[in-house]
């Protein structure tokens, strides 16, 4: 109501004011400072400069004196005597209204910086409340509720299997002490936003949609198990290619080893007529004969006890004879 009331002023004094210093509005949390500057020029030579909050007087000042502060806004108020600012501390909500700086000099007196100040507490914390879930059917139906210390909103959201909406109940409304509720979807959750010109909040615990319509949730599941199905078919190919890749060079290696070619060594038979009578052992161009050990006189009878060696062949070449 405050705030209402703050609004209709301004539009009475903007009214009032035309051709003057535009009002500007101004917004404060409570219990912080504000720098209210005049930004329109001063003349040099003036009477007297004040600053004055609805009907009360804030400060005085004249070229030649120090600036005066009124009593009751002793230590709560700040004025530089530089560019005529006034900075106002620690304001409370009964301090919002209009403050103005006015100066006079030999042709009369005029504004020249016009604020509409309002002073506002911090917001509230909102909570979200999931009233009720509609999920045996296709679409999933869910009603939350955003519930602050004066106020609350309710809206219905629809999902299907690839979809949210915001189809039924209230969006946003402006609660009893001036601030903004808002319901809305960001990203699959569901966020309840109160806020004024000062400050705002939200819920703090994430609500996510889909967390209460399976459907929803479903789909997302698909989407990632086809995703790493698409993933591990990948790996599984391209190790498929590397290995056909590996044998193929090992293969290569092979058969360039061999490649060596060895000569055939040729046996050269000589020139033997068919009506040749072979009167010799299987082999008619070779002879072999048995060689033994030694048996003379000298054998002592300490050879003749030990193992007799192997049998020794030596070959020999015959040659062949023609006949004529």
């Amino acid at each position: 109501m405050g705030n209402m009331i703050l609004f209709a002023v301004f539009l009475l004094l903007s009214c009032q004011m035309k051709g003057s210093t535009a009002v500007t509005p101004v917004f404060v949390q409570k219990g912080h400072d504000v720098l209210l500057e005049v930004k329109k020029d001063v003349p040099k030579k003036f009477v007297v400069f004040v600053w004055r909050f609805s009907e009360d007087f804030l400060v005085t000042f004249t070229p030649k004196s120090e600036p005066t502060v009124t009593e009751r806004y002793t230590g709560r108020v700040e004025f530089s005597v530089e560019n005529y600012s006034v900075k106002l501390k620690n304001l409370q909500k009964t301090d919002s209204g209009l403050y103005t700086a006015r100066v006079t000099d030999t042709e009369g007196e005029k504004n020249v910086a016009n604020y509409i100040v309002t002073v506002q507490d911090p917001v509230s914390p909102v909570n979200l409340i999931v009233d009720s879930v509609f999920n045996s059917t296709n679409p999933c139906n869910l009603t939350v509720t955003c519930r602050t210390q004066d106020s609350h909103i309710s809206s219905t959201f629809t999902c299907d299997t690839q979809t949210c909406s915001q189809e039924e109940g209230e969006r946003s409304k402006v609660t009893a002490s001036g601030a903004s509720l808002q319901v809305y979807l960001v990203n699959d959750s569901i966020i309840c936003n109160h806020s004024n010109q000062v400050t705002w909040t939200k819920n703090q615990e994430q609500t996510k949609i889909w967390n209460f319509c399976p459907r929803h949730d479903e789909n997302k599941q698909l989407q990632l198990i086809v995703g790493v199905l698409v993933v591990v078919l990948l790996l599984l190919l391209t190790a498929a290619v590397l290995y056909q890749l590996k044998n193929r060079k090992r293969r290569r290696i092979i058969i360039n080893t061999d490649d060596t070619v060895y000569a055939d060594p040729q046996v050269k038979i000589p020139f033997q007529p068919q009506d040749q009578t072979q009167t010799h052992d299987a082999s008619p161009f070779s002879t072999y004969c048995l060689v033994g050990p030694h048996t003379g006189p000298m054998e002592s009878a300490e050879t003749r006890d030990r193992a007799l060696p192997e049998s020794i062949y030596a070959q020999v070449q015959k040659p062949v004879r023609s006949r004529h």
